[in-house]
């Protein structure tokens, strides 16, 4: 039985090495809450919510998470006694919605138990993969030329998956000048639900450019306009922002709204709900891929291990901590070789906080009780 002692909550600054522009914003640095449990026999897990700052993904932000963790979750983690992560995530779950701010908790739990059982914690949530194939993101850039000079070095590295972020007016001519330049490179696009049942015939001109998936098109709850969608597509329609809770992945299955899954341990509320999507995604016959919220080197390492589960048979958002940050808040930072990420093998999270950095980074702290 596990009972926890103290909760800390570190919010972290981190510059990105390079501008990402999505549908929505602009983003040119990151800053994440890092979750610290400390058990009673001195076991510690650590966790990452990687929430943005602003209301454009999702609802929550830095701001919202910081505070639905220090006034509720916090107080539920140290009340409750649990043997297993899902335990606790079941505990957690009384707290509607608000799935970044649990994700963190959930994910530092599992951490302290898969290094307390003597495990990684790619075991610990049934993964199978020794190393994991990752994809990178690209985001709008001020012109095709721009775009092209970054989409090279992704190539060059070996990236198994380029996703391009779109927009209404960024979208056919950048993609189509990345597909003539790479015709062979697997790419996909990601329009993180800037468009509408309107914008149809550039969906098709999508659709003829050879595509491994458009994702999330349209808005998150249009599942009915997604699923008219998919039928007019010969391309695969991918599903994130719409997938939050295990009942919308099972509306969605019912109506034929997508035909792949972007399980994001955040967008979902950390591994365990991550890992029971999985399962009703292999079960349905539903390739899954693991998306990223740019997280630091502790959601990275989780994104990875998560990565190793059987359904995961298309190239993961798990490319290296050295494409957005020049310093990680980890002591050894997620790296790609060839396209290719080691699934960590230490016991735990596989990945040690480089303590020092992450305090001199640290623009608040929180200590409980």
């Amino acid at each position: 039985m596990t009972r926890i002692s103290t909760v800390e909550l570190r919010r972290v600054r981190l510059p990105l090495v390079h501008e990402f522009q999505t549908s929505s914003h602009a983003k040119r640095s990151l800053e994440h809450i890092l979750v610290t449990l400390t058990a009673t026999d001195g076991a510690v897990g650590w966790g990452e919510i990687a929430s943005p700052s602003g209301p454009f993904y999702s609802a929550e932000t830095v701001a919202t998470c910081w505070s639905i963790a220090r006034d509720h979750l916090a107080p539920i983690v140290l009340a409750t006694d649990w043997d297993h992560p899902a335990d606790l995530a079941r505990a957690l779950a009384k707290v509607r919605g608000n799935q970044f701010a649990r994700a963190g908790f959930d994910m530092a739990a599992w951490s302290l138990w898969t290094a307390g059982q003597g495990v990684p914690l790619a075991k610990g949530l049934g993964g199978v993969r020794t190393e994991v194939e990752a994809g990178v993101s690209l985001g709008i850039e001020p012109t095709i030329d721009d775009l092209l000079a970054q989409v090279a070095p992704r190539v060059d590295e070996g990236y198994r998956r380029i996703k391009l972020k779109i927009a209404p007016g960024w979208d056919v001519e950048p993609v189509r000048a990345v597909r003539s330049a790479y015709p062979s490179v697997p790419l996909h696009v990601d329009a993180n639900g800037a468009y509408t049942p309107a914008d149809l015939p550039v969906m098709k001109e999508l659709d003829s450019l050879g595509l491994l998936m458009i994702e999330q098109p349209y808005g998150p709850r249009a599942l009915a306009d997604l699923a008219d969608l998919q039928h007019r597509l010969t391309t695969p329609v991918c599903l994130d922002e719409s997938i939050e809770e295990l009942d919308d992945l099972v509306t969605a299955l019912r109506l034929g709204s997508g035909r792949i899954l972007n399980i994001k341990v955040s967008r979902m509320g950390g591994l365990t709900p991550a890992v029971r999507a999985h399962d009703v995604a292999v079960e349905h016959g539903v390739p899954v891929w693991c998306g990223g919220m740019h997280e630091f080197g502790i959601g990275r390492a989780a994104n990875v291990a998560l990565s190793a589960l059987p359904g995961f048979t298309l190239p993961s958002d798990v490319s290296g901590s050295d494409k957005y940050y020049a310093r990680d808040v980890t002591t050894e930072p997620i790296v790609s070789a060839g396209g290719l990420v080691a699934v960590p093998t230490a016991y735990g999270l596989g990945r040690d906080p480089d303590l020092p950095f992450v305090e001199s980074t640290a623009t608040d702290r929180l200590i409980m009780p």
